[in-house]
């Protein structure tokens, strides 16, 4: 088995990875690689994974991801870092199984013309500074509400307990393929009407939000910035593509939810 190893600089992260490093290469069959890998261990918290998955986003039909955490529990990491031994012997014993998460599908388009693919694992926002955002909102093509506010989040539901969850949105199952879209504080009055809820929208739907305010506005993908370019409008959509991560034990989405909002230490 390729294995790539991707880690945070925080020093119990370097620790596990100088401690895993060895108990892989004792096992026959593993061979730890930069490129090509058949599987990707991260090790540090949500955003290293994040991180991974980017680096590794035009090899999804190819790659599984597997997490090691160091800090706080997160929702992409199943393995602690006192548990390598084990997380060794499982790999040694692959079964080659895995479960998917739906991810975004995001096309942002400049006023020159030119526009930017990407993928996302946890959600896309576009916002205006400290001023507020007007937007038309497209779904299917069909105007469906003129945006005004601090700005607007397009999640997955693995990403929907993320930034989704603390502008009011609701908590979606990874097994639904799905995406959200949240208002982050849009002005609802006698002149300025949106939903004022989160939306959920199916495979078949896109969403087109084309810029109508002047100035500068940012647009962020999962922990990517774009920013300093004029940007006239951002479609989203379901990916064809989905991450698959190593299902070796892979833990209930629920029983992290409960982790991460709810369980007291």
């Amino acid at each position: 088995m390729r294995i790539g190893i991707i880690h945070n600089n925080e020093a119990d992260s370097l620790r596990v990875f100088r401690d895993l490093k060895p108990l892989l290469k004792k096992k026959g069959g593993i061979e730890i690689v930069e490129r090509d890998p058949e599987l990707v261990i991260s090790i540090g918290g949500d955003g290293t994974l994040l991180s991974a998955f980017h680096r590794y986003s035009h090899q999804l039909d190819r790659i599984r991801f597997l997490g090691v955490h160091t800090g706080h529990l997160g929702f992409y990491t199943d393995w602690r870092d006192y548990e390598l031994p084990e997380l060794v012997d499982s790999l040694c014993n692959d079964n080659k199984n895995s479960v998917n998460y739906p991810l975004l599908d995001v096309i942002v388009n400049f006023s020159d013309g030119k526009s930017q693919h990407f993928l996302a694992l946890n959600e896309s926002t576009i916002r205006k500074g400290t001023r507020t955002m007007v937007c038309d909102v497209y779904i299917k093509d069909e105007l469906f509400e003129r945006f005004r506010g601090d700005g607007l989040a397009m999640s997955t539901p693995t990403g929907s307990t993320a930034h989704n969850k603390s502008v009011g949105g609701a908590v979606v199952h990874p097994s639904i393929n799905a995406m959200q879209l949240a208002e982050i504080a849009s002005l609802n009055n006698r002149v300025f009407r949106t939903l004022g809820s989160p939306s959920i929208l199916g495979p078949d739907d896109w969403v087109k939000i084309k810029v109508k305010s002047a100035g500068q506005h940012l647009v962020t993908i999962d922990q990517l910035d774009i920013s300093g370019q004029d940007i006239a409008s951002i479609q989203y959509r379901i990916a064809t593509e989905k991450i698959q991560f190593a299902a070796y034990r892979h833990m209930h989405f629920w029983r992290r939810v409960k982790e991460a909002f709810i369980r007291e230490d």
